[in-house]
């Protein structure tokens, strides 16, 4: 079932698969079916396993049931090259999902993303304290984060 990685995430959905193919498929650009199987009669009722892959990664998604939910435990980071990546993934995912703080969000289907530009990162890992606590303070502070409000 793997392509690519040596650990696949395997994402359980409750139902309707192309809904969901669809909806991953707005976001990422380069988003692509791999591999497509529907199993019936298994303990959970007819099942669907999809393969995809998206930034250079495989993934594994199922639809079976409603029996188990997504939470912030396990989230995926998209690291964003300014504010507009940012500003695409996070109106993309809030829309029919939820905002929370520090740049994480849920999507329509409650997978927790954490939308980070990489100008976070190279703010936090300044040698002059006083910046970076800074940013680090104004980032506690938001939900999406902004960039230039990190800045002084």
């Amino acid at each position: 079932m793997n392509t690519h990685n040596k650990i696949t995430p395997f994402l359980w959905f409750d139902k309707d698969m192309s809904s969901i193919l669809a909806y991953y498929a707005g976001v990422f650009k380069d988003f692509e079916i791999v591999k497509r199987e529907k199993m019936s009669e298994t303990p959970s009722g007819d099942v669907e396993i999809v393969t995809v892959r998206f930034f250079d990664n495989t993934y594994n998604f199922m639809t079976a049931s409603p029996m188990f939910r997504f939470n912030e435990a396990i989230s995926f980071v998209i690291d964003c090259d300014g504010q507009e990546e940012v500003d695409y993934y996070w109106d993309y995912f809030v829309k029919d999902g939820a905002e929370s703080m520090c740049g994480w969000c849920k999507d329509k289907y409650g997978v927790s993303w954490q939308i980070v530009p990489k100008q976070m990162y190279e703010l936090m890992s300044l040698k002059d304290k006083e910046v970076s606590n800074f940013a680090m303070q104004k980032m506690l502070h938001m939900k999406k984060i902004v960039i230039a409000d990190l800045k002084r």
